[in-house]
């Protein structure tokens, strides 16, 4: 066999080699694909929704009450889904029928204050505007023990000049702890405000591990 002859021969194994190595990429971004939507579709995961078409509709039917280390915590619950978690002076009347996801609520929330859960799952129910929804859904991407800012909240829902209107939504939000308005910082690492008290905001993320 001549040079050519080597050369061609050389450059169809090369061929060859490559060849299988795309195939292989390929074979490995479906597996990857595949894990992906399983992990998408299996993990629990909170999502924000609205399905109170009817605007007039209670907030909520049925309540219950926490003694936190930083005040009293009032869940609120429609149609098995939780549409209220915010501190209160003084607790209100409790539901008079069981509901399995109030006891859920209960249960997950004062887990999270004795440090035994950082990652909630709940069915949440949350009427808000669309822009509201999407803050709402992106503010349920920051993790337990991380901070986002403003600025990237209004980045993540496709809005980066929306920093003033992501703040108003951010302090909207109807459950608070679950959906963890408390996590949203300013720019510059300022807690700025919280509609619970900056105080509240400072024990949260303290309790997070995020202030030391």
């Amino acid at each position: 066999m001549d040079v050519e002859d080597n050369r061609t021969v050389g450059f169809y194994q090369y061929s060859w080699v490559w060849g299988h190595i795309g195939g292989l990429k390929t074979s490995m971004n479906r597996i990857k694909g595949v894990l992906e939507y399983i992990d998408h579709t299996l993990s629990p995961k909170l999502s924000v929704s609205n399905k109170r078409k009817d605007k007039t509709m209670q907030p909520a039917t049925l309540f219950d009450y926490f003694e936190s280390p930083i005040g009293t915590v009032e869940i609120g619950v429609l149609a098995e889904c939780v549409t209220i978690l915010e501190f209160v002076d003084r607790p209100g009347q409790t539901a008079e029928h069981e509901s399995q996801v109030l006891h859920m609520a209960m249960e997950q929330v004062k887990a999270y204050f004795e440090g035994r859960l950082t990652v909630f799952d709940l069915p949440l129910d949350m009427a808000g505007t669309l822009f509201q929804q999407s803050v709402w859904q992106a503010l349920l991407d920051v993790p337990f023990g991380r901070t986002a800012s403003y600025q990237q909240i209004a980045d993540a829902v496709g809005n980066p000049r929306a920093v003033r209107a992501v703040g108003a939504a951010n302090g909207q939000n109807p459950v608070s702890i679950i959906v963890p308005c408390h996590r949203i910082i300013g720019k510059n690492g300022s807690l700025t405000g919280y509609g619970g008290g900056i105080w509240r905001k400072e024990w949260l993320l303290r309790h997070e591990g995020v202030l030391l």
